[in-house]
């Protein structure tokens, strides 16, 4: 047997340490982004279209050499809409998983909870489907894609008082959830600004099933559409229930309702719904299209605003992560994203996008809001119509 001399075994036995401690060359990395989000229970339903639209947006990134040679992995987890889940959720991905930024979740009620997580974490947060006030405000980690009720509303009201001849509302939402309340107070507000009389206003609660002792009055008050603050829930069965009952008025919604489940779940109840959103499926953009059709494509259905919105934001953060030397050490290259995001600009499916900076409750700076104009649509048959 040849004998190799001891200098040359000891310069193998090196070679070999290094190729399996760094691979055969500088192999490219996994960038690690945690996704959180409701893909079961009652809030699944949009839960699982913006993890479609985040995995669309990763295998379209991917295949075009991902960030500066690396690849983007997602860490995805299921927080069930539920507070305590996110909570549990934030947690494992940020701590154990060690990801450099997580997306979601989904619910604003959730994000009010879970959010103080990675900002205490010094995580970039990430939501591109909360749209309660003050969400932003908890701190300079936590950004978002999606556009404020605060924001929009007010457009929505217009375009539908200027369409459908509007001159007095009765309002129904839910006063259990920090969406559907925040929801309510910008309605609230909105309607006082524009001086549209309210009827009558009526409340109701998370899983509740029965709303016809609510509709009734409603429909006693002589309104002339419903100002609706709901997440699909509960809002398919209220606009199938006002029909039943005979009140065929507009229904003017907020970012709850504004997905193409509603056909689905409102069984063939769903005209006249007034929603506005930066996105829609109308909206004949280049970058709206490729979107539409790669998604219609992959998943064999057709998208929504929050499956827009999520595609929007992986695109966002891959923007800032070009720009960002992954080190290896994970609080620098968390810190690198946090700064490298504000600065971000990117036109997609949704339209123009940059961030807007928020104030906390004492009026310094925080997190990071969209800054985007919304597009009003009204439902008719099983599609959303643009309303100019």
């Amino acid at each position: 047997m040849r004998r190799f001399p001891l200098k040359n075994s000891l310069l193998a036995v090196a070679a070999f340490a290094a190729f399996t401690a760094f691979g055969p060359a500088a192999q490219a990395a996994d960038l690690k982004i945690g996704v959180a989000e409701a893909l079961s229970g009652g809030a699944a339903q949009y839960g699982t279209a913006i993890r479609n639209g985040f995995e669309l947006a990763v295998a379209e990134i991917n295949a075009a050499g991902g960030i500066n040679g690396n690849k983007i992995e997602l860490v995805v987890a299921d927080e069930q809409g539920k507070k305590e889940e996110a909570i549990n959720v934030f947690k494992k991905l940020i701590f154990q998983d060690k990801v450099l930024m997580v997306f979601g979740p989904t619910l604003s009620n959730s994000a009010q909870a879970a959010d103080p997580i990675a900002q205490a974490a010094k995580t970039v947060a990430f939501g591109t489907s909360n749209t309660a006030d003050g969400i932003t405000s908890i701190g300079d980690h936590i950004f978002r894609n999606s556009v404020t009720e605060a924001d929009v509303l007010p457009e929505t009201i217009k375009t539908a008082v200027k369409n459908a001849g509007i001159k007095k509302v009765a309002v129904l939402y839910g006063n259990d959830d920090v969406f559907t309340k925040s929801g309510y107070d910008n309605f609230k507000k909105a309607l006082d600004d524009l001086k549209i009389p309210v009827t009558a206003t009526e409340t109701f609660a998370k899983g509740d099933v029965d709303f016809k002792a609510q509709l009734t009055k409603i429909k006693a008050s002589g309104a002339d559409a419903i100002v609706l603050s709901a997440l699909l829930a509960e809002g398919a069965p209220i606009m199938v229930q006002a029909r039943q009952l005979g009140l065929n008025v507009p229904i003017i919604g907020g970012n709850g309702m504004n997905s193409v489940k509603i056909f689905e779940l409102a069984k063939g109840q769903s005209d006249n719904l007034y929603v506005g959103s930066p996105w829609s499926s109308s909206n004949a953009t280049p970058e709206n299209t490729k979107f539409i059709k790669a998604y219609t494509d992959k998943f064999k259905m057709a998208p929504d605003q929050f499956a827009a919105q999520a595609y929007d934001a992986m695109y966002i953060a891959a923007q800032a992560l070009k720009n960002v030397k992954v080190s290896g050490d994970l609080a620098a290259d968390r810190a690198a994203v946090r700064e490298a995001l504000p600065a971000v600009k990117h036109t997609g499916a949704t339209g123009a996008f940059q961030f807007r900076r928020a104030n906390d409750k004492s009026g310094k700076p925080a997190g990071y809001d969209a800054q985007q104009l919304p597009i009003v649509s009204v439902t008719k048959g099983s599609e959303f119509v643009i309303s100019k």
